[in-house]
């Protein structure tokens, strides 16, 4: 008789053992002859040396479907158990796949554009109205990175800037005054990670959310780095972000030029980033228009009037008034 320890850490213990550990009972089941127990991301088997070897090539086969999939199903571990392949969920445009085997993928073409640019560049632009989906897609290429050990974090960013409101005066430490900036950042990641896994992610700094401002003076290698909300960046605030990337990183930078929260006087890093940066050798860049929204539809709507008022108050300011004329 020998003991084994099987320690299971690339996924969300929940989603392993199940609810209330039927999945655990259902494998002691498969095991009659081994004595086993399972705390947090440990498992302990006692039994006969060919027994408890064939129990740990079981359990890492289903540590890895369950770290791609999210989720552990009853006759996934059936099939494993009894050393048959189980039936994949193969589609092409799926990035990953969230909590409870949601599928992350493309849901219009400009999504697609911005899977391939990432693919293929280091530094890759999204620009575009609310609502296109284009951090959530960032955030997903960024965590399918991490889960295929392409890179060791995931680094995101947005500029502290109120859209109309201030929040200085809300209480607690620096984390807590400005969590309210970044929680679109924390929305996105607890579709796509198991709360437990991504508390311990959080904890050991594999996934760091930080307002620009702590970014000056880092170099971030081995990393996916997101910025959020860039043409809330001022001309020294991207420019100082964009010459952090490291060794072994890519870079998605989002915005949408026409929600510039800056005071009137401050020219936005965003539209000069593009401009200066227009050409450059690497760096992707893709349009979202207002036909590519993914919220409610109304929210299509929604940006549709907004731009017609726009533009009407621009066509009257450029209007010249025409002179009164004196009888």
């Amino acid at each position: 008789m020998i003991e084994r320890i099987i320690i299971i850490d690339s996924v969300d213990p929940v989603s392993f053992y199940g609810v209330n550990n039927c999945n655990m009972q259902l494998i002691r089941n498969l095991f009659p002859k081994l004595r086993m127990a399972a705390r947090g991301q440990v498992i302990k088997v006692i039994g006969d040396e060919e027994e408890t070897a064939q129990f740990e090539k079981r359990i890492k086969e289903l540590e890895d479907y369950c770290s791609r999939y999210n989720k552990l199903p009853e006759d996934v571990i059936l099939d494993i158990v009894k050393g048959h392949s189980p039936k994949e969920m193969k589609r092409d445009d799926v990035i990953i796949y969230g909590i409870n085997g949601k599928p992350i993928a493309a849901r219009n073409p400009n999504q697609q554009k911005l899977v391939d640019a990432f693919i293929h560049n280091d530094l890759t632009f999204a620009l575009g109205p609310a609502g296109t989906g284009k951090t959530y897609i960032a955030i997903a290429l960024a965590v399918r990175a991490l889960k295929n050990r392409e890179v060791r974090k995931i680094i995101l960013s947005r500029p502290a800037v109120e859209a109309g409101e201030k929040l200085g005066f809300l209480p607690g430490d620096m984390k807590d005054k400005i969590d309210p900036y970044l929680q679109p950042l924390y929305d996105a990641l607890e579709d796509m990670i198991p709360a437990v896994k991504l508390k311990e992610y959080m904890d050991n700094n594999v996934i760091q959310i930080a307002p620009l401002a702590f970014m000056r003076g880092r170099t971030l290698n081995d990393a996916v780095i997101v910025l959020d909300e860039a043409q809330n960046t001022t001309t020294h605030q991207i420019k100082m972000f964009l010459t952090r990337l490291g060794m072994n990183a890519k870079m998605i930078i989002t915005g949408d030029v026409t929600q510039i929260d800056l005071p009137r006087s401050v020219r936005s890093g965003l539209v000069q980033a593009l401009h200066v940066l227009n050409g450059v050798e690497g760096i992707g860049m893709v349009e979202f228009g207002k036909k590519d929204i993914v919220r409610h539809h109304l929210v299509q709507r929604i940006v549709e009037a907004y731009q017609h008022y726009d533009d009407e108050m621009k066509s009257q300011r450029d209007t010249p008034e025409q002179p009164e004329l004196s009888d």
